[in-house]
C-alpha cells in the first residue's frame, strides 16, 4: 500500500501562463529535481524548459534552463552512470518535425551545458526519450523510450552502450488492430493547424471520432524483469498497449492491447526493488477522453494484471502527463495540475 510522505504544488512564483509535461529525478544528496515546459501556450515559440529543486526547505524558485525562439517540449531527466545529470527535450513545430536536444550537469543540476542534438543531423522526427524516462538494464545498456508522429504514430527505442553518449535505434513497433484512415488523418491535422495559425486552442470535439481514432502508439514506459524488457504504450484505441523484447531491447514485438483503459494521454510506471510495479494514468477508456481522474494502479505479477488502488485527483480539470520514479520503496510522482502548476507527491510503499 502507498503511505503518503508529502504532497504539494511545485511552482510558487509563476513566470509563465502554462505549465505541462513534468519530469522528476531524486538526487544522491537527497534533493529532488523537477522540470517541465512552460510558456504562454503549448507549441508557442516562447515555450521553454523550466527547473526547480526541492531540498529540506521546499522547492526553489523555478528557473529557465533551455530556451530559444522555437517551441520546447517534454523534458526528461536521467542520471548517467558516471553521475552526469542529463536533461533531454524536444524542440520545434510541428510535432512530426521536432528534434531532440540534451543538456548536461556535472554539479547536481546547479549549472548546465550548452544544448546539443542528441543524434546530430537526425531528421526522423525525434530520437531518444519522447516523454518518459530511460531505464538502465542489468546489462548496463540504457534504453530510451521513443516514438514518432508522422502519419500513423509508431514507437521505437533508442539504446546506448556508452552511458548515453551515442545511440542506436531499434525497429519501428507496429500495433495490432489500429486502423489508419489516411484522408481522415489529413483532415484532423488540417483542423489542428488551422487552430494553431489562428492562435486558438485546438478543440478536439471538432474531430469526428473516425478521424481521431486509430492513430497508433506513442510514449512508451519501460521496465525490465526476468523475462526481458517491456513497455506499456499510450494509444488511440481506448486502452494501453504493450510490447516486449527478449534480446536486451535489441528488437521488439508487435504491440498488443491490454485491458487497462487509456484516454490517449500520457502514462508512466516504475518497478520497485521488490518487483511491485506502479502505474500512473488517467483510467478513461475513450480516445482523447477526460484527463481526470489521475490514478495509481499496482501490479504484483510483472505487469500481467493491474489493479487501480487510488486516485491522486478526481475533481474536474486536467491532471495529466505523469512522471513516476522509485528507489528502494520510496516513490516520487509529478504531473500537470490544470495546466497551471505541477503537482508533486512522495510515498513509501508498505507491504500489505
Amino acid at each position: 500500500m502507498l503511505q503518503l510522505k508529502t504532497h504539494q504544488l511545485v511552482i510558487d512564483v509563476k513566470k509563465t501562463l502554462a505549465h505541462h509535461a513534468s519530469t522528476v529525478l531524486p538526487l544522491k544528496n537527497g534533493h529532488v529535481l523537477v522540470a517541465w515546459f512552460g510558456g504562454s501556450r503549448e507549441s508557442n515559440n516562447d515555450v521553454s524548459i523550466w527547473l526547480a529543486e526541492k531540498d529540506e526547505k521546499g522547492f526553489s524558485e523555478a528557473r529557465c534552463v533551455a530556451s530559444s525562439m522555437e517551441a520546447h517540449w517534454n523534458p526528461v531527466l536521467f542520471e548517467a552512470e558516471d553521475g552526469r545529470i542529463l536533461l533531454f527535450y524536444k524542440v520545434g513545430w510541428p510535432i512530426p518535425d521536432w528534434r531532440t536536444c540534451v543538456i548536461e550537469s556535472t554539479d547536481q543540476g546547479k549549472t548546465w551545458s550548452e544544448p546539443r542534438e542528441m543524434v546530430p543531423g537526425d531528421d526522423s522526427g525525434g530520437r531518444g526519450p519522447v516523454r518518459n524516462k530511460p531505464i538502465r538494464l542489468k546489462s548496463g545498456r540504457v534504453v530510451a523510450p521513443a516514438s514518432v508522429e508522422r502519419g500513423l504514430w509508431r514507437c521505437f527505442m533508442d539504446v546506448s552502450d556508452d552511458d548515453c553518449r551515442t545511440w542506436k535505434r531499434t525497429n519501428l513497433i507496429e500495433a495490432q488492430g489500429t486502423g489508419y484512415l489516411d484522408e481522415g488523418l489529413k483532415k484532423w491535422q488540417a483542423l489542428m493547424m488551422e487552430a494553431v495559425r489562428a492562435g486558438k486552442p485546438f478543440d478536439r470535439s471538432q474531430v469526428p471520432p473516425e478521424y481521431a481514432h486509430g492513430r497508433g502508439i506513442i510514449q512508451p514506459s519501460l521496465w525490465e524483469d526476468d523475462e526481458g524488457v517491456h513497455a506499456l504504450l499510450r494509444s488511440g484505441e481506448g486502452r494501453i498497449y504493450r510490447t516486449d523484447s527478449v534480446d536486451n531491447a535489441e528488437t521488439w514485438c508487435e504491440a498488443y492491447p491490454t485491458d487497462i483503459p487509456n484516454n490517449n494521454s500520457g502514462i508512466d510506471l516504475t518497478r520497485l526493488e521488490n518487483g511491485v510495479m506502479l502505474l500512473v494514468y488517467n483510467p478513461i477508456g475513450q480516445n482523447f477522453g477526460l484527463r481526470s481522474p489521475i490514478s495509481v494502479a499496482v501490479s504484483k505479477d510483472d505487469g500481467r494484471t493491474w489493479e487501480k488502488i487510488c486516485n491522486l485527483e478526481a475533481e474536474p480539470g486536467e491532471f495529466s502527463y505523469p512522471a513516476i520514479v522509485s528507489r528502494e520503496n520510496h516513490i516520487w510522482i509529478t504531473y500537470t495540475h490544470k495546466r497551471e502548476n505541477i503537482a508533486y507527491w512522495e510515498f513509501d510503499w508498505l507491504e500489505d
